[in-house]
């Protein structure tokens, strides 16, 4: 599980035409246009296991936002990545995708309600259970003079879905049936489940569609059980420091760096 972690955490080499992927292959900014914008994971999740991205830059004067999903399709495999997720890649069958709003669609069990709007909603059971802290799922602001009181409003969950800075992920849930459900998570809510009955005998990879307003996104590692060295090293640098600002001026390694800054 945690190789498979560590290798999903990154974007796969196939993409599509207006992508540019950085050395890391962690953040995907479309460089032109608004369309072939598709990424997907580098790896296919394990069950409960959240693709995270967070909205790096954002693009004025285009209309729409950034879709999510899964695929049964290996990327590999594709000849031509389409230009859109939806509805060319959905309409190559077995994917799952859908533009995000604050009220996500939700499927409706037979004779169930629609879901309420109200306070975020407790993470789903197997994400308890694989003990991933919230705070990661959570979008944050970047250092700067008022970035206290900015984070402070984040964990009120009222950054918009589709700004700057905000978390979305997509995850599947194995069901009894031996099929699965689709959630997706904004900025740590678990919008309950957005398709159901996904085949859980074939690998199934996140889509990431960096469309039209989103410009560019980034991803965020989400770490299982036992935190990492880089987790260790960060959680030591963060307890000496007065401020996030300050670790601009330490003698650390820029990856390192940009990570105590970033998380």
């Amino acid at each position: 599980m945690a190789a498979r972690c560590r290798l999903a955490a990154r974007f796969h080499r196939v993409h599509g035409a207006n992508v540019l992927l950085d050395a890391s292959a962690t953040r995907a900014t479309r460089v032109q246009s608004f369309a072939h914008g598709l990424c997907f994971s580098q790896e296919p999740l394990a069950p409960g296991q959240p693709f995270l991205v967070e909205i790096e830059e954002k693009e004025l004067g285009w209309c729409g936002h950034l879709r999510v999903g899964l695929t049964a399709l290996d990327p590999q495999s594709l000849d031509v990545v389409p230009e859109y997720s939806l509805p060319d890649l959905v309409n190559m069958g077995d994917t799952w995708v859908f533009a995000i709003t604050r009220s996500h669609n939700r499927v409706a069990v037979d004779r169930e309600e629609p879901l309420a709007q109200g306070p975020p909603q407790e993470l789903i059971p197997l994400i308890e259970r694989l003990r991933i802290p919230r705070d990661t799922l959570v979008g944050r602001s970047r250092p700067g003079r008022y970035s206290h009181i900015l984070d402070d409003l984040y964990k009120t969950n009222v950054l918009p879905a589709t700004a700057r800075r905000s978390r979305i992920g997509v995850l599947y849930v194995p069901q009894p049936d031996g099929t699965a459900d689709m959630h997706i998570l904004i900025n740590g809510e678990d919008m309950g489940p957005s398709a159901r009955r996904l085949p859980t005998t074939r690998p199934l990879y996140a889509v990431v569609d960096v469309f039209a307003s989103t410009k560019s996104v980034r991803v965020i590692p989400v770490e299982y059980g036992f935190p990492s060295l880089q987790t260790l090293c960060r959680q030591v640098i963060q307890q000496h420091i007065v401020h996030r600002l300050a670790i601009d001026g330490l003698d650390l390694p820029l990856p390192l760096r940009s990570f105590c800054q970033h998380e």
